[in-house]
């Protein structure tokens, strides 16, 4: 006869496998039967739909009117030139929405994707790729701006954030190449029917597989605050300061499955903080005096705690706090 539950089974068990550059396999479980399924799908689609990239959005460029138009000396249309730009892979480095980057070039040169990057813009991949071939009496001066977003924006939509002389570009901003998942079966006590989901992610090198999955959770979190505050519950089960078992695993979520930004994570890494929970046993002013953690950084950093339920008002209680400590040493060790 089968056990009466009073509540669904909570997964605790969680295995990441770098399974080659910029490509991960996520593993989870054990979930109760059909509960695989109903996590996997929303957050496969939160991978492709949400991810944030990075992405040219307008050129202009000295002398060119319009995308049909040529510049004197180079061999490319400027046609050619938007669709070899708009193929190039570009991050904003700095915690930046946007980015502006002029460029001036003269011949006999041939313009490479490498030679866009500069203190702001990093070019992922694609350094090698000819964008203008310059003869030896041709100039060109243009300038990019780029942006971070997420998902597709065509050029028309793009117009009215420009500038009005500027080419405006669709932005192509999704980093995410593949998010796939299966399903397996796992053995629980005597019941080899509980689930355990394998997703399989990839993405072109803008944003890291954990970035992006960090950002799937985080949105999806977000989106299902709605209902606790129409129904008067709180979906962050977190919060509460009880000693419950799935606070202390949510504690123990790695920092790189957080969604933070390369220059939060390189810095919480150089002090060796692997753990929400690490951060959660800090005062604010503690954070804050991590050293080259800046303001925007620190705001990060922040905000996700209180996303996540760890806001400044949240407390640890004496055995959670005890518990956290000696999990995280064993980690650790």
């Amino acid at each position: 006869m089968n056990k009466i539950k009073v509540a669904p089974h909570v997964p605790a068990e969680v295995d990441i496998k770098e399974i080659a550059p910029n490509r991960v396999e996520i593993s989870a479980w054990p979930f109760e039967p059909g509960f695989a399924i109903t996590m996997a799908h929303p957050l496969r689609r939160l991978l492709l739909g949400s991810s944030i990239g990075y992405a040219p959005i307008s050129l202009k460029i000295e002398g060119v009117l319009h995308e049909f138009d040529s510049v004197r000396g180079m061999k490319e249309d400027i046609a050619v030139f938007i669709i070899t730009l708009k193929n190039i892979k570009f991050k904003i480095k700095e915690e930046l929405d946007r980015a502006v980057a002029n460029y001036s070039f003269s011949g006999p040169k041939e313009v490479k994707a490498s030679d866009l990057a500069n203190d702001e813009i990093e070019v992922i991949g694609d350094e090698d790729t000819v964008i203008a071939t310059l003869n030896e009496d041709a100039e060109l001066n243009f300038t990019i701006e780029f942006a971070k977003g997420i998902g597709y924006v065509p050029s028309e939509d793009l117009r009215d954030s420009i500038d009005s002389e500027a080419i405006a570009l669709d932005a192509y901003f999704t980093p995410v190449r593949k998010a796939n998942y299966r399903i397996e079966n796992v053995l629980v006590e005597d019941s080899p029917n509980f689930e355990k989901i394998v997703f399989e992610i990839e993405t072109d090198g803008r944003i890291t597989p954990r970035e992006a999955f960090g950002n799937a959770l985080e949105v999806m979190n977000k989106q299902m605050q709605v209902f606790g505050q129409v129904f008067d519950i709180d979906l962050e089960a977190t919060k509460t300061k009880g000693k419950s078992e799935s606070a202390l695993k949510t504690l123990l979520i790695p920092i790189d499955m957080l969604g933070f930004s390369a220059r939060s994570s390189n810095s919480l890494e150089r002090v060796g903080i692997k753990y929400i929970g690490e951060l959660v046993l800090m005062s604010e002013n503690e954070i804050k005096s991590i050293k080259n953690l800046g303001k925007k950084s620190l705001d990060e950093i922040m905000t996700t705690l209180e996303n996540h339920g760890f806001g400044r008002d949240y407390e640890l209680d004496g055995k959670l706090r005890a518990d956290l400590i000696e999990k995280i040493k064993q980690l650790k060790s």
